[in-house]
């Protein structure tokens, strides 16, 4: 299944249902008058977020939806039937904003909230409504009134306790396969990671959380360069971010500083979120090395900084269980 987080769509609500002109006439029946039905309401639009879907590729086939019209009144004071809602499912996570993607209309962050986005019309009164003493044989009856109709765009944020960051070819897929099920596709080129991966991090039968890789960052990458940084829209709900630095890269200092500017350049908050320092591909380099780089980044970083390897496991349990007290704090301070 592809994978897209972003689409635009139209809504369009029912519109109501019209009102009669009717009369009741019957031989043996002394009261008889005006008995015309009211119109049915139009039907709803509505988004609701569900758990099991991770994509927005359905709307690139269906942009379009429209309710239906509500039923038309009756005679014997026969209300028209009201349309039934039109229900659009979402992943959860996706955030629903107006056709210039400045005003945000809803956030549907957990599975079964949702949104009434455009209301069905109302139903036109029928001439019953309009009967009184002064007015005994009303022929008035109205039309149902219009839906709503509006283009808005869906921006999908994946639901994840945990965000892998670093620069390409840091390790970040192989680090995501070694910790979960998950199957990323992994080469020895930059940019082998073109869209959000989830996989499941299991310690436990009671302990679990969610890890996302998103696509590398390069210097620029705020401005356009690479893949961009919408991604980091995706690690924006995360509780904490595992930092991967490629140790045997050379200059760990400067690929530390280079995603951390734009994470800054982002904003989001993204630069304040609590952040897990890793050198990763220890298996890469001589112990001296590693010593000597994982002391210059715990200096400049001003924290303390993991040794571990993605492909060997070495480091690896230690870190996960940080990352799953890391992740528990937020969810005990989300549920207080």
């Amino acid at each position: 299944m592809k994978f897209l987080d972003e689409a635009k769509i139209f809504l369009r609500s029912g519109d109501g249902g019209d009102g009669v002109v009717a009369f009741r006439r019957e031989k043996f029946l002394e009261f008889g008058g005006p008995d015309g039905g009211n119109g049915g309401r139009g039907g709803d639009v509505v988004l609701r977020a569900v758990a099991n879907l991770n994509t927005l590729i359905d709307f690139r086939y269906t942009q379009h939806f429209r309710a239906r019209k509500g039923g038309n009144g009756a005679g014997a004071d026969r209300t028209g039937a009201s349309a039934p809602p039109v229900v659009i499912k979402v992943p959860a996570g996706t955030q629903v904003l107006d056709a210039d993607r400045k005003l945000l209309l809803a956030d549907l962050d957990t599975p079964a909230t949702q949104v009434v986005l455009c209301r069905g019309g109302d139903g036109g009164f029928g001439n019953s409504h309009y009967k009184s003493s002064t007015n005994r044989a009303p022929r008035r009856a109205d039309k149902g009134f219009p839906g709503e109709e509006r283009w808005v765009w869906l921006r999908l944020k994946l639901i994840a306790d945990a965000g892998l960051i670093g620069l390409p070819n840091a390790g970040k897929s192989t680090f995501l396969a070694a910790v979960s099920a998950a199957k990323p596709k992994i080469a020895d080129y930059p940019f082998t990671t073109l869209h959000p991966q989830l996989g499941v991090v299991r310690l436990s039968a009671a302990e679990e959380f969610v890890l996302a890789d998103i696509p590398g960052l390069i210097e620029g990458a705020h401005e356009g360069a690479g893949l961009g940084d919408r991604f980091l829209g995706h690690v924006e709900r995360c509780a904490v971010l595992l930092h991967l630095v490629d140790g045997a890269a050379g200059d760990v200092v400067r690929a530390w500083r280079t995603v951390r500017q734009e994470l800054a350049a982002y904003a989001g908050g993204l630069a304040e979120k609590p952040e897990l320092l890793a050198l990763n591909k220890a298996d890469s380099m001589t112990p001296r090395e590693a010593s000597a780089r994982r002391a210059a980044l715990a200096r400049a970083a001003a924290r303390p900084v993991a040794l571990i390897s993605g492909a060997t496991g070495e480091g690896v349990a230690p870190l996960l269980r940080t990352l799953m007290d890391r992740v528990g704090e937020a969810r005990r301070e989300r549920a207080a």
